[in-house]
């Protein structure tokens, strides 16, 4: 059975809370940090609950299962995908997602942009790296983001916002800490070098967003911590 609405806004304060202190613990605003609740595997009352309690977006991992809920709540929500996303998708997810924050290839962006224009659109994306150097995560090697943030600058219909990761599950916490580091050196080098603020730094979940927030994140994907264990 799903949670009720005032867990979640109990849950939902602590967290705004925690960022808050996170934060202030490193001398940045809590104004610089945006949670976005992840509703993947929960029901359309994640993403309704998220509405209630004053959030503006989303996050989901899977473009069918965020279809289904979509049409139950759009447009009140703005729908951001974190997930692997597949070219022959790309048309779907620009669709009906506002910000793709997954993107790792060239061949995604191609079919991004092309996606994009037919719509009429400029699609705001993320660049996925691999700053943790994990096999098991996607997102393109640090050593290859010049080459995909060029390529993602030449689209005219896309907007490149920023970067985004996911750190190795590890039992030591200074793994994400120094993954999430990589990506702000990352970022900053890429910046100055193509002469574009890539403000958003989106990385940090339930377990490592202090960690997260120390290390410069603006988006932080919260999806346990608010609604619970998935389904």
């Amino acid at each position: 059975m799903f949670i009720e609405y005032d867990t979640f806004r109990q849950r939902a304060d602590a967290l705004m809370l925690r960022i808050a202190e996170c934060c202030r613990a490193v001398g940045r605003s809590p104004n610089e940090v945006t949670l976005l609740p992840v509703t993947k595997t929960h029901p359309v009352a994640a993403a309704e609950y998220a509405i209630r309690y004053g959030l503006t977006a989303v996050g989901e991992n899977r473009v069918q299962e965020a279809m289904q809920k979509i049409i139950g709540v759009a447009p009140a929500l703005r729908w951001e995908l974190i997930g692997h996303l597949q070219s022959n998708k790309a048309k779907l997810a620009a669709t009906h997602f506002a910000r793709i924050q997954s993107v790792d290839s060239e061949k995604l962006l191609a079919a991004l942009n092309r996606a994009a224009g037919e719509l009429g659109k400029k699609l705001p994306v993320l660049l996925q790296i691999n700053a943790g150097h994990d096999p098991a995560k996607f997102g393109i090697e640090p050593a290859d983001a010049p080459r995909l943030l060029e390529c993602a600058m030449a689209q005219t219909h896309l907007q490149v916002d920023g970067l985004m990761t996911v750190a190795p599950l590890a039992d030591d916490a200074d793994i994400a800490r120094r993954t999430f580091a990589n990506l702000r050196i990352i970022r900053d080098e890429l910046a100055t070098r193509f002469g574009t603020p890539l403000r958003e730094l989106s990385m940090g979940m339930s377990g490592d967003l202090a960690s997260a927030i120390a290390e410069g994140s603006t988006v932080v994907r919260v999806g346990s911590a608010l609604y619970g264990p998935r389904e």
